[in-house]
């Protein structure tokens, strides 16, 4: 199976120096948008904020940048009915 590394690209550059195996593109993509709403619960949790531009950045076996997922397209963000973000899809 192949290998993707899920580096998350915010303040510092955090490289994920293991990857996971993921049977296909479309799982490690899930896996990103995933991570990413996570990183988006825990800085709001521990600083109160959220930089929607900090991202996820999809890294393939061979060193090359498969996607990026940013913070604001992992999730739905609106005020009031004005939809400001509409998530991944």
């Amino acid at each position: 199976m192949p290998r993707y590394f899920f580096h998350l690209r915010n303040f510092l550059d955090v490289p994920d120096p293991e990857g996971e195996e993921f049977a296909n593109f479309e799982l490690a993509q899930a896996a990103a948008v995933k991570y990413a709403r996570d990183m988006v619960a825990v800085s709001a949790q521990e600083h109160g904020a959220i930089d929607l531009t900090h991202y996820i950045e999809v890294i393939g076996e061979k060193g090359e940048s498969m996607l990026t997922v940013e913070f604001g397209q992992a999730v739905r963000v609106s005020e009031g009915n004005r939809e400001i973000s509409p998530g991944w899809k």
